[in-house]
């Protein structure tokens, strides 16, 4: 049963800036609903991530009736938790908690998120091959969306090779042998090369953010027979969307997946359907606005 009053919450680290209160208290005020959002900053609290665990089952004896939460905490929270849904429970992380009958039951959005945003944005991107940057949890639940979407392999690039690795490991684990790739950064030119005209790139790094500015790669392997797509939403014009627009790149920026991991979290935590339409118009105009700061 729907109510009209809702307390949520963001926990993550320097969150100040995020836009996620805005878009869920106007799209809740459209609807006549009292819905206050807070945000939950460990920074400001001044105690680690591995805190998550109090600060849910404090917000839960509050009252609070969900919670998002990000960086650093999506996968520290699971041990916390009552129960996963199977999108969450598939990639490892949870962006989304709902309270329900004193249980915390974690979901996961970004996943929702970017596929909806990218079948939206670049309905006819060729999906034989894309090469990702980032094998972080942005990464992790962009990829999970990529072979929903029916991508034919992504390739996982990352600093960390390890991490790549095992991103890969558990994509191929979870949708077959051969659907995912693990490569170090120094082959990212041949990658690219061999995706242009039957795929595409997508950034889930912080590169571009204003606190992290520039490029994540070199200009020249922009080549226009990729797509690019970004995850990145403050800014929504990233130096590498720039940069592959000028270079005769189709492009993506990261404010429609903010959006729609916003849509179904808005969704889980009231029952009610939020207009996308209006919230697209909403970050546009919230991105714009406010200046970015990380």
């Amino acid at each position: 049963m729907t109510k009209d009053s809702y307390l949520v919450g963001l926990i993550g680290s320097g969150i100040g800036p995020s836009l996620s209160p805005a878009l869920h208290e106007r799209e809740a005020d459209r609807q006549g609903l009292r819905y206050l959002y807070r945000l939950i900053d460990i920074d400001v609290l001044g105690v680690p991530p591995e805190a998550v665990g109090d600060l849910v089952r404090s917000a839960r004896d509050l009252g609070f009736d969900g919670l998002n939460i990000t960086h650093p905490c999506k996968q520290l929270v699971i041990p916390h938790l009552d129960g996963l849904a199977p999108q969450a429970r598939a990639l490892g992380a949870v962006n989304t908690v709902v309270f329900d009958g004193g249980r915390a039951i974690g979901h996961n959005t970004d996943v929702t998120g970017f596929a909806a945003s990218f079948a939206r944005g670049l309905p006819d991107a060729p999906l034989e091959r894309v090469v990702q940057l980032g094998a972080g949890g942005a990464g992790a639940a962009v990829a999970h969306a990529l072979l929903t979407l029916g991508a034919g392999c992504v390739t996982v690039v990352d600093a960390l090779p390890e991490r790549a690795a095992a991103l890969a490991d558990a994509l191929d684990g979870h949708f077959g042998e051969g659907r995912a790739a693990a490569a170090p950064p120094d082959r990212l030119p041949g990658l690219l090369a061999g995706a242009d005209g039957v795929g595409g790139l997508v950034h889930a790094t912080p590169t571009g953010m204003a606190a992290h500015p520039g490029l994540p790669l070199a200009a020249e392997l922009l080549t226009p027979g990729l797509w690019v797509a970004e995850v990145v939403y403050r800014p929504l014009e990233t130096a590498l969307l720039r940069t592959a627009r000028e270079r005769g790149c189709a492009t993506l920026d990261g404010g429609g997946m903010a959006v729609f991991q916003a849509v179904d979290a808005f969704r889980l935590f009231t029952g009610r359907e939020p207009d996308s339409g209006r919230m697209l118009a909403d970050i546009a105009a919230l991105a714009d606005a406010v200046p970015a700061a990380r």
